[in-house]
């Protein structure tokens, strides 16, 4: 059983020897993995590391998201109501 698209996400960059690897390929190459591997993978893409699966090192950095919501825009902040407290 394969890994699905949906597991690798957006912000993570994943390589194998200094390549940058495509979610095709990561699929492609853990048709040939075991339970326990795909989970160890799933673990590790969420975390960031270098690691091993089936003999093959991967690295995986973690870009961190800007608070940009979908359309590109970043979050309204809504003022106080009059009247109310702050803590």
């Amino acid at each position: 059983m394969a890994i699905k698209k949906q597991t690798i996400r957006a912000n993570q960059i994943i390589t194998t020897n200094g390549r940058l690897l495509t979610k095709e390929e990561i699929i492609t190459s853990s048709e040939s993995w075991n339970e326990i591997q795909e989970k160890f993978f799933k673990k590790m893409i969420k975390q960031g590391g270098d690691f091993k699966v089936a003999g093959v090192s991967y690295t995986v950095k973690i870009v961190e998201r800007n608070d940009i919501d979908s359309k590109g825009n970043k979050p309204v902040k809504v003022p106080p109501l009059p009247g109310e407290r702050t803590f």
